[in-house]
C-alpha cells in the first residue's frame, strides 16, 4: 500500500459540471467527520447479482461472503472458511480441506461441507450461467468427508488450483430452493462474511451492516454503504461535500485533494489494464498487418503520462512489467515508422484524405468507450490520434454497455481486463479461443493455436520452468499476433476520509470498487482515537 502525492489538475470546470448530485446516502460533515462505525464509499458500478453461483466475488474479498481460503495484503493463501491450507496428494490430483468450527451463515444455521460441495457443483453444471466455469476446468469431482472435510479430485493437476478456492460459498438451504439464474438468492444473499446485505436501491446504493455471526469477530465497521454513481466527475463532487467518506477517482480527479488535509489519497499497484479489442470478424481489425501496425504506432508511454498522470505503466501484454511472469524483451518503442511499413508492405496505401486503402476499402473502424468513464474516453481519443498518423482511421464512440455488448463482435471496444495471482487467471478467458464470444470472455475472439496450446500448457503443467516456458512463448506470439492492442496498466487511486486506521492496499484485479481498495479488509479498521 502507499498513499501518494498527485500533481494539481485544471479540473474545476469539470468538478462544476457534476454539482448535481442525486440523493445522498451520505454519513457526515465536510471532511468525512461522520461517525467511524459508519463508512459510505462511491464507485463507479455495481454488481448484475450478488450470487457467487453466476460470478460474484469468485476472486475473492466479498464482504458477504468466505471462500475456503482468502489473501492477505501481499496475495499469499490463508486460510479462511477452511481451517488451515488445503492437503494435497496423489500427484496434486487431490485437495482436501477440513473447515473451520463454529461457522454459521448470517442466519445463524452452521456451515458444513454440504454447502462448499453444492457451491462447486452448481457452478459447474452447464445449466448454470456462470462464464467463469472455466476457471474450474480442472475440477473432475468434488465431495463432503463427514460434515467437516471437502475433498477435491482433479482431472489434471493444477498448480493454481488453491487459488481457486478463494470462489464464495453460499448455504445450500437456501439457494438450493432456488432456479440459481433467477432465484432470489441473486439480489438477497445469506453468506459467512463480515457484512449482511439491507438494502439493495439499484443504479443508487447497497447498504450493508455487520453480521453478528461473523466468525471472525464484530467489525468496528457497523455499517458500509456502496453509493453506485456512474459519472467520475459526480463522485468527487459528493466526496469534496461530505456526502461520502470515501471513493474510487480517476487521477486528475485525486490530484485535487492533494491539499486536504482531512483525506488521504491511497494507490493500488494492479493487474488491471486497458485495451482495444481487435475483432476478427471486422474486416480492417481482422488484417494481421492492421493489428500489428496498431500496435507499433500506439504511443503508451505518452497515455501514462498524460492520461493517468504517471499513475500506471505501459502495457506492453496482458501482465504488467513489473510481474515475474512477464517476458521482459517484448517491451517495444513507439515506432510509427515501423507502422507504416508494415501498411505499406501490406498493401493499404494512403488514400487522397490520408486513410489507407486495400481493395477498395478504407482503413476505418469504430471504437466504442463506456459513457462516463473519463479514463477509458481519453484512453480511446488518444488511441484514434496514434491510429490517424498512421493513416487509419478510429471513430471513438460513447455508448451505455446495453449497447456495446451486442456490437463486441464486429466493432472495437475499449476495454479492461486483469486478474490477480497465477498467470492463467487472466489470460485463459481472456485469450484462449473455446472461449471466443462467450460473454466478455475473449471478447476479440481470438483464435491462434500457438496461444492456445501455451494456454492449455501453463494451465496443466506442474513444473515451475515448463509453465514459466508457456507463458514466456504466448506473450512472444501475441506480439507477432497481436488481438488486441495492449495500452496501460493503470494504477487505482483511492481518497478516504482520515478517521481509521488500518487502511492498505492489496495488488488489485480489474474488477474494484466492491471488494478491493482500502475497503478490501475494512472489517478490520479501527477508528482513530
Amino acid at each position: 500500500m502507499t498513499t501518494r502525492r498527485i500533481r494539481r489538475a485544471a479540473v474545476a470546470a469539470a468538478l462544476a459540471a457534476g454539482v448535481a448530485a442525486c440523493s445522498a446516502p451520505g454519513s457526515g460533515a465536510d471532511g468525512g467527520g461522520g461517525s467511524a462505525a459508519s463508512v459510505v464509499i462511491g464507485v463507479s458500478t455495481e454488481p448484475d447479482t450478488l450470487s457467487p453461483l453466476l460470478g460474484y466475488g469468485k476472486d475473492g474479498n466479498s464482504k458477504i461472503f468466505d471462500g475456503l481460503l482468502a489473501r492477505d495484503a501481499d496475495l499469499k493463501l490463508k486460510p479462511a472458511l477452511a481451517a488451515a491450507l488445503p492437503e494435497v496428494s496423489d500427484g496434486g490430483r487431490t485437495y482436501t480441506y477440513t473447515l473451520r468450527e463454529g461457522v454459521k451463515f448470517s442466519d445463524g444455521e452452521p456451515l458444513t461441507a454440504r454447502d462448499v460441495v453444492f457451491t462447486y457443483r452448481t457452478v459447474l453444471d452447464d445449466r448454470t450461467n456462470n462464464t467463469a466455469k472455466s476457471e474450474l476446468d480442472a475440477v473432475q469431482e468434488v465431495r463432503a468427508a463427514g460434515d467437516d472435510k471437502v475433498v477435491f479430485r482433479l482431472k489434471y493437476p493444477y498448480a493454481a488450483f488453491a487459488a481457486r478456492t478463494v470462489l464464495p460459498i453460499v448455504p445450500e438451504h437456501v439457494a438450493g430452493e432456488q432456479d440459481p439464474n433467477t432465484g432470489s438468492f441473486n439480489t438477497e444473499p445469506v453468506g459467512t462474511g463480515p457484512y449482511v446485505l439491507t438494502n439493495w436501491s439499484k443504479g443508487e446504493k447497497l447498504t450493508f451492516k455487520a453480521n453478528p455471526h461473523y466468525w471472525g469477530g464484530a467489525p468496528k465497521v457497523k455499517t458500509l454503504t456502496m453509493a453506485i454513481i456512474p459519472d467520475d466527475d459526480v463522485r468527487a463532487t459528493r466526496l469534496r461535500s461530505g456526502d461520502l467518506d470515501g471513493a474510487v477517482l480517476p487521477p486528475n480527479l485525486a490530484a485535487t485533494f492533494e491539499d486536504d488535509e482531512n483525506r488521504r489519497t491511497y494507490e493500488a499497484k494492479t493487474y488491471d489494464f486497458r485495451a482495444v479489442t481487435l475483432p476478427t470478424a471486422n474486416e480492417v481489425t481482422g488484417d494481421p498487418a492492421i493489428r500489428r501496425a496498431l500496435d507499433a504506432a500506439v504511443d503508451r508511454q505518452a497515455m501514462v503520462d498524460k492520461i493517468l498522470d504517471g499513475a500506471g505503466s505501459p502495457a506492453y501484454g496482458p501482465l504488467p512489467g513489473d510481474d515475474p511472469w512477464f517476458t521482459k524483451d517484448i517491451v517495444r518503442p513507439h515506432d510509427l515508422a515501423e507502422a507504416e511499413r508494415i501498411l505499406d508492405e501490406a498493401g493499404w496505401k494512403p488514400g487522397k484524405d490520408g486513410v489507407r486503402v486495400k481493395d477498395g476499402r478504407r482503413a476505418a473502424f469504430t471504437l466504442l468507450y463506456p459513457s462516463g468513464d473519463k479514463v477509458r474516453q481519453d484512453h480511446a481519443l488518444a488511441y484514434a490520434s496514434d491510429a490517424k498518423k498512421a493513416g487509419i482511421e478510429v471513430k471513438a464512440e460513447s455508448a451505455t454497455w446495453e449497447v456495446i455488448e451486442p456490437r463486441m463482435k464486429d466493432d472495437a471496444v475499449l476495454a479492461g481486463f486483469g486478474s490477480v495471482g497465477d498467470p492463467d487467471f487472466g489470460l485463459y478467458t481472456l485469450l484462449h479461443s473455446s472461449l471466443a464470444g462467450d460473454g466478455f470472455n475473449n471478447m476479440a475472439r481470438y483464435d491462434n493455436p500457438a496461444v492456445d496450446e501455451a494456454l492449455d500448457a501453463g494451465r496443466r503443467g506442474q513444473d515451475p520452468a515448463a509453465r514459466e516456458a508457456a507463458y514466456d512463448r504466448l506473450q512472444r506470439e501475441l506480439v507477432k499476433d497481436p488481438g488486441y492492442t495492449f495500452l496501460t496498466h493503470i494504477d487505482h487511486l483511492y481518497v478516504l476520509a482520515d478517521r481509521w486506521k488500518g487502511l492498505t492496499t492489496q495488488r488489485e484485479p480489474h474488477e474494484h470498487g466492491f471488494a478491493s481498495g482500502p475497503w478490501w479488509n475494512v472489517e478490520d479498521w479501527q477508528p482513530v482515537s
